[in-house]
């Protein structure tokens, strides 16, 4: 049965008029698409935030390694940076690789490692596409790109503790001084361990910090839009 539209005539109100293949919906029930498609300045602010914070991380290290022991009690640091990787003074790097040829691990050469050289390549991106985000509001976009930051540091966390798996297991014992069957040296992804006489912290430092807010403020962002679609539905 063909629908039917409403037409104004002068002088006799609305009638009902058919137009068949046309269907007819009152204006005041229409669900708005811009409203359900785009979100709105509060997410936008919080997704431009997330992205400036990132910056943060070509001038602040990610992570920190630092190692304490009776013979070293003013301890002895690691940087972590989205690029390399660094003593937290000018001869700690040499004197932890120095002090890992004696139990049999690979010396820490930031050139050796790859992650290292695509990493800043991955921040800019998050950059770029996160400012596009919020440029275009449209709110499939941010669903994509906040799932694409999160499964990104996931993975990062992941890739980093594999690497600090592989230096503290895969030994040379052949060419190692001490030796001690059963013995791993692999340091905590977060939080401190004792390895012989040696006491492992680490934690985020000032980049991994930033990365973990930036992460939050996207999350928030996904859930305010979210809200506001299902507001924008309920009222239509």
């Amino acid at each position: 049965m063909p629908h039917a539209n409403l037409v104004t005539v002068p002088g006799s109100g609305a009638i009902s008029v058919p137009f068949p293949g046309i269907v007819a919906e009152p204006l005041e029930n229409a669900p708005s698409s811009s409203l359900r498609a785009k979100f709105t300045r509060i997410p936008r602010i919080l997704v431009v935030l997330a992205s400036v914070l990132m910056i943060g991380l070509y001038f602040f290290p990610l992570w920190s390694v630092r190692l304490t022991a009776p013979q070293y009690p003013e301890g002895l640091g690691m940087n972590i940076r989205i690029n390399t990787v660094e003593g937290a003074t000018e001869n700690d790097l040499n004197n932890i690789n120095n002090l890992n040829h004696y139990i049999g691990m690979k010396r820490i050469e930031p050139e050796a490692i790859p992650e290292l050289r695509i990493m800043p390549w991955i921040v800019a991106g998050i950059i770029v596409t996160g400012l596009a985000t919020a440029a275009f509001a449209k709110r499939s976009l941010l669903y994509v790109w906040a799932a694409g930051f999160l499964a990104i540091a996931v993975v990062g966390l992941i890739d980093f503790w594999m690497w600090e798996y592989d230096y503290g297991h895969n030994l040379d014992s052949e060419h190692a001084i001490i030796k001690i069957p059963g013995m791993s040296y692999q340091p905590p992804l977060i939080g401190a361990k004792q390895l012989l006489n040696f006491r492992a912290v680490s934690l985020p430092s000032a980049g991994g910090i930033l990365a973990g807010v930036a992460i939050t403020l996207a999350v928030a962002a996904v859930v305010l839009a979210w809200r506001e679609r299902k507001l924008a539905l309920a009222r239509s």
